[in-house]
């Protein structure tokens, strides 16, 4: 369901109810549409020669990615900071954050009223879903840091004198990420499609679900089971191969550029469904906010729930389908079987994924999330003050200043595009048979353009 962000006629973004309008007026974005998917499909198409050209072997193969050169000194700097990031004081302290978080979550969600205001829904959509990006990329693996169900399972294996690591059994390999892919899919359901995605009793009804599932899972199975089954932590993990910050194979912190760290992204099976509901979910909320669909939804006749849900589900497929034929398409594979190609081509598409996002929801964290954050004061709706943010005035810079707006979203979606071919790139060098490693690319830019024309039309017509 779809609330009216502004708040009624003439209001501001997040003024009053969850939707993820979040990017505000973009059909009157100050630059022309045409121009905008003209020179970007130029920019990728030109960005793909000057690779083919001068980028003729693969620099980042994943088995060695190694880490930036850096100055004895700093180097030193990020051997102290791994030190202090590694300390068992430091994990403790993160991980009581993250339970402190869902708990007063939690707390609002069961305890305060049943209204779009109720902060909880904020906390759930705003801080942990939007804001999982930002602090992934800014700080590398975020959630796994803060998990509270790891928290929560590491706790109830030390009383019971077990090893938190260790599960009853081993976690399949088969299974992959698709735990995670299911559980990022009945995620985004429940905020895009549910008409019932913004009463706290459903928000209540998932969180108990997932942390039930967490918790019998981690039992199991062990860490192992978070690492690629929780649909948050696979998220955190997947957009943390941006950063800077990676880890080698002993697990010591390093720099890294984002495309070596990119390239340390396992193929495991699943990871492709994981990139296809993730960007295949975003481009849906574009979609369903675009003029051509309200016009459409206000004059047919077929059921709204229907037609939701049938349209979720085809965008996700339709990026999971071009995906794997993009990357299957080639005309040799070499010793790589053609099944396994998707999910070593999918890495090159998290980028995108970055940079849409970005572009779609900025607004909506840093604008809503201040209003968010004046809500926390009062998880009862008593009219109280708890954290003193009730009285803050939230400020709508970014809505006030469409040039620069336009200028973040338009630039999110091709630079992210950018750094996708050239991380596409470089996997097909390592991948491909040399006399195909430009042949061979080509399926994978006619859908990279096609994902950048596809995201700037959607942008622009929500």
């Amino acid at each position: 369901m779809t609330t009216d962000p502004l708040g009624g006629p003439g209001g501001r973004p997040g003024e009053a109810v969850l939707a993820h309008s979040g990017i505000g007026a973009t059909a009157d974005l100050p630059i022309p549409f045409e121009a905008v998917v003209i020179g970007s499909a130029l920019a990728l198409t030109a960005s793909f020669v000057v690779l083919a050209v001068a980028w003729r072997r693969p620099r980042y193969d994943g088995e060695r990615p190694g880490t930036t050169r850096m100055a004895p000194w700093r180097a030193g700097a990020v051997a102290r900071l791994g030190t202090v990031v590694d300390h068992p004081a430091t994990r403790l302290v993160l991980r009581l954050l993250g339970v402190l978080f869902f708990g007063y979550m939690l707390f609002a969600l069961v305890a305060g009223r049943d209204v779009v205001t109720n902060p909880g829904l904020g906390m759930f959509y705003v801080f942990l879903w939007v804001g999982i990006v930002p602090a992934s990329v800014f700080f590398g693996r975020f959630y796994r840091a803060v998990n509270p169900a790891r928290a929560i399972h590491a706790g109830l294996a030390r009383l019971a004198g077990n090893d938190p690591a260790v599960g009853a059994r081993e976690l399949p390999a088969w299974l992959g990420y698709w735990p995670a892919a299911l559980g990022l899919f009945a995620f985004v359901w429940l905020e895009l499609v549910s008409a019932s995605g913004t009463t706290t009793s459903s928000v209540r009804l998932w969180l108990a679900a997932y942390l039930a599932v967490m918790l019998v899972g981690g039992a199991l199975f062990g860490d192992t089971f978070f690492e690629r089954c929780d649909p948050f932590e696979a998220y955190s993990t997947l957009v943390a191969h941006v950063s800077i910050w990676g880890r080698d194979e002993d697990g010591t912190l390093v720099v890294r550029s984002p495309l070596a760290n990119l390239a340390t992204l396992r193929p495991d099976p699943g990871l492709a469904a994981v990139v296809a509901v993730l960007f295949g979910s975003t481009a849906y909320d574009s979609f369903r906010e675009s003029i051509p669909f309200a016009k459409f939804m206000n004059n047919t006749t077929i059921d709204s729930d229907l037609i939701l849900n049938v349209s979720l589900l085809a965008l996700i497929g339709i990026v999971g389908v071009l995906l794997a034929g993009a990357a299957m398409a080639t005309p040799a594979v070499g010793e790589v079987p053609r099944r396994d190609l998707p999910a070593r081509m999918a890495p090159s598409i998290v980028p995108i994924i970055v940079g849409y996002i970005v572009a779609h929801y900025v607004t909506y964290l840093l604008e809503f999330g201040q209003q968010v954050v004046i809500y926390m004061s009062d998880p009862l709706g008593t009219g109280a003050n708890w954290l003193g943010t009730a009285d803050l005035q939230p400020s709508y810079f970014l809505t006030d200043n469409i040039g620069l707006l336009a200028f973040i979203q338009v630039g999110a979606v091709v630079l992210g595009h950018i750094i996708g071919a050239v991380a596409a790139h470089d996997r097909s060098l390592a991948l491909l048979p040399k006399q195909h490693t430009v042949t061979g690319q080509l399926p994978m830019l006619v859908v990279m353009v096609a994902f950048t024309a596809g995201g700037l039309y959607l942008l622009f017509a929500s």
